[in-house]
C-alpha cells in the first residue's frame, strides 16, 4: 500500500468525512484507523499497535518527552488561561470599546485583523493563536462572524510566514534551498538570496492577502461565508454553531470594576516580546557558525520559545490581576476557576491538534506525499506549464497530508532536480510554485495544524472555518494558478505578478457590483 495510489485513501477519507459529517474528531479517528490498517497490512494487532504508538509518540518518542508537541500544546492552554484572566479583569471589553471608537466599520475591523496578522510574522502558530484573541473583541462588536475572523487569521499566518526571511518558516526553507544548491552544483545564488528573489514569485501569498483586503473593502461575501456573515449582521450572534465562551464569561470576581485597555495590551505585549526574545536567545545558544540574524532564527527551537513566552505571559498576567484587584477579597478559588475556564476554552482545538498529528504521522508512513511527488518527477510535460503543475501537486500534497513543511521537504528537491535537468531558468519559479502550492493546500486542509489553531484562536467551530474558507482559498488559488501559467508562457515573473493583480482587480469589480446590487435591493 505504501507509496501507491492506495496511500491517498486514508487522508481523503478523513477529509471527506469531516466535510460530510461535520464531526472532526470522529472523522479524524476514522482516517487514523484506515491509515493504520493500510500501514499494518490489515493485521488487527499490528494496526492497533501502530495507533497506540502514534498517540504515545505525540507525547513521548525516542525514549524522551516529545518536547516540540508538548510545548506547543502547553502554549495553547496557556494562551487560553491568559485570555480568561484578561476577560476577568475587563481588559477584553475595554480594548473592544477603545478600538470601537477608532474603528467605525466592519471593513475597518477586518482590515485591522489583516494588519495584525502581517505584523505578527515570526511564527505561524503564534500568529494563529494570538491574532484571533486580540482581534476577536473588535470583530465581535462590529458583528463580523467568527468564521470570517478565522479566515482572515488563517490567511495571514502561513501565507505571511512563508515570505518572511526572519521567521521559523524562512529559516527552514532557506536550509532546504541551500542543500538543493549544493546537490545541483548551483552557485549563481546564495540560499538566502534565492529566497528573497522568490518572494514576488509566491503568487498564492499575494492572491490570498489581496483577497482578504478585497473582501473587506467590497463588503461582499459568497458561499457558506455569506450565510455566516448575514447571520452575524442580522442577529448579532457571531457564531452559527454552539461555541462555549468559557474564557469570556467568568463571573467570579469580587467586584464589577471596569477594566482598562492596559489589562489586555500588557499581557499580549509581554507574550509577544517574551516569545520573540526567547526565539532569539534559543537560536543564539544553538547556532553554529556565523551568528547572523537569519542563522540565529533558523537555529532556534520555536517550541521552547513558545513555552517560555507563555510562562512569562502568564506570570505577568497573574501579577497584573493581583494588582488590579488589590485590597479586594481575592482567594485561590479565583485563580483556580480562571485557569480551569481558560483551559476548557482551548480543549477542542487541543484535542483536534493531537488527532491531526497522529493522522499526519501515519500518512507519512504511507508515503502519500512521496507518491504524488513521483507523479511530477515522472511526467513528461511541457516546460511552460511546469510551474502550474508543481503548484497544483504541492497543493494537493499539503491538503492530503495536512503539512506544508512536509510538502516543502518532499517537493523542493524534486523541483530543483527537474529544473536543473531541463531549464535552469525555471529553478526559482518552480521552487516558488512549490512554496505557494504547499501553503494553499495547508490553508484548505481540515487536518492542518495551522487551520486548527486558527479556528481555535478565533473561537470558531472548526468545520465552520474549513467550509467557509474553502471557496475563498480556491478563488485565490485560481488567480495564482493563472499567474504561474502566464509566467511559464512568457518566462517573466513580472508578467505573472501583473496577471495576479489583474485577477484581483477583476474580482473586486465583480464583488463590488454584487454588493451594490444587494444594497439597492435592501433599499427598495
Amino acid at each position: 500500500m505504501e507509496g501507491t495510489i492506495w496511500s491517498l485513501v486514508p487522508p481523503l477519507l478523513a477529509i471527506v468525512m469531516v466535510l460530510l459529517t461535520k464531526r472532526v474528531l470522529i472523522s479524524l479517528g476514522i482516517g487514523i484507523i484506515a491509515a493504520a490498517f493500510f500501514v499494518g497490512s490489515f493485521n488487527i494487532s499490528d494496526s492497533l499497535g501502530l495507533i497506540w504508538n502514534e498517540f504515545r509518540g505525540v507525547f513521548y518518542a525516542d525514549g524522551a518527552v516529545n518536547t516540540w508537541n508538548v510545548y506547543i500544546l502547553l502554549f495553547v492552554l496557556m494562551l487560553g488561561i491568559i485570555t480568561a484572566f484578561m476577560s476577568m479583569m475587563g481588559g477584553t471589553r475595554a480594548f473592544a470599546e477603545w478600538m470601537i471608537r477608532r474603528i467605525k466599520t466592519r471593513s475597518g475591523a477586518q482590515i485591522m485583523t489583516l494588519i495584525l496578522g502581517i505584523i505578527v510574522f515570526v511564527d505561524d502558530y503564534f500568529n494563529s493563536l494570538a491574532v484571533g484573541q486580540i482581534a476577536k473583541p473588535v470583530t465581535d462588536k462590529h458583528r463580523v462572524s467568527r468564521a470570517k475572523l478565522a479566515y482572515i487569521v488563517d490567511s495571514t499566518a502561513a501565507p505571511v510566514c512563508v515570505v518572511a526571511p526572519i521567521s521559523s518558516w524562512g529559516a527552514y526553507i532557506v536550509g532546504i534551498i541551500g542543500t538543493i544548491f549544493v546537490t545541483q552544483n548551483i552557485t549563481e545564488y546564495t540560499a538566502l538570496g534565492a529566497f528573497i528573489y522568490m518572494i514576488p514569485m509566491n503568487f498564492y501569498v499575494w492572491a490570498a492577502l489581496g483577497m482578504v483586503f478585497i473582501i473587506a473593502l467590497s463588503r461582499a461575501d459568497f458561499g457558506p461565508m455569506k450565510i455566516h456573515e448575514q447571520h452575524a449582521i442580522q442577529t448579532g450572534e457571531v457564531s452559527r454553531s454552539e461555541i462555549k465562551e468559557t474564557a469570556g464569561s467568568v463571573s467570579i470576581l469580587p467586584t464589577s470594576d471596569a477594566g482598562r485597555v492596559s489589562d489586555l495590551l500588557i499581557p499580549i505585549a509581554t507574550l509577544f516580546i517574551a516569545t520573540i526574545g526567547a526565539i532569539y536567545l534559543s537560536g543564539l545558544s544553538l547556532v553554529e557558525g556565523k551568528r547572523t540574524i537569519m542563522n540565529i532564527f533558523g537555529s532556534a527551537d520555536v517550541s521552547v520559545a513558545l513555552l517560555w513566552g507563555g510562562i512569562i505571559g502568564i506570570v505577568v498576567t497573574f501579577l497584573l490581576f493581583i494588582r488590579h484587584y488589590q485590597g479586594k477579597q481575592l482567594s485561590a478559588k479565583h485563580f483556580i476557576s480562571g485557569i480551569i475556564k481558560g483551559t476548557k476554552s482551548m480543549l477542542p482545538g487541543f484535542t483536534i491538534l493531537i488527532f491531526a498529528w497522529v493522522i499526519a504521522a501515519l500518512i507519512d508512513s504511507l508515503g502519500t506525499g512521496t507518491y504524488l511527488a513521483g507523479l511530477v518527477q515522472s511526467s513528461n510535460l511541457s516546460l511552460m506549464i511546469l510551474p502550474l503543475i508543481v503548484f497544483i501537486i504541492a497543493g494537493f500534497i499539503a491538503f492530503a497530508t495536512g503539512t506544508s513543511w512536509g510538502s516543502f521537504g518532499i517537493l523542493l528537491p524534486i523541483a530543483g532536480e527537474i529544473a536543473a535537468a531541463t531549464d535552469v531558468t525555471l529553478l526559482l519559479p518552480m521552487m516558488a510554485a512549490v512554496l505557494a502550492g504547499a501553503v494553499f493546500g495547508d490553508h484548505c486542509s481540515p487536518i492542518s495544524d495551522t487551520t486548527i489553531l486558527s479556528s481555535t484562536g478565533s473561537s470558531c467551530n472548526h468545520i465552520d472555518h474549513v467550509t467557509t474558507q474553502l471557496p475563498y482559498a480556491f478563488v485565490a488559488a485560481g488567480i495564482a494558478g493563472m499567474g504561474y501559467l502566464t509566467l511559464g508562457i512568457s518566462g517573466s515573473v513580472w508578467v505573472g505578478l501583473v496577471t495576479v493583480i489583474l485577477g484581483l482587480l477583476i474580482l473586486y469589480s465583480l464583488l463590488r457590483k454584487i454588493a451594490t446590487n444587494e444594497e439597492a435591493t435592501l433599499e427598495k
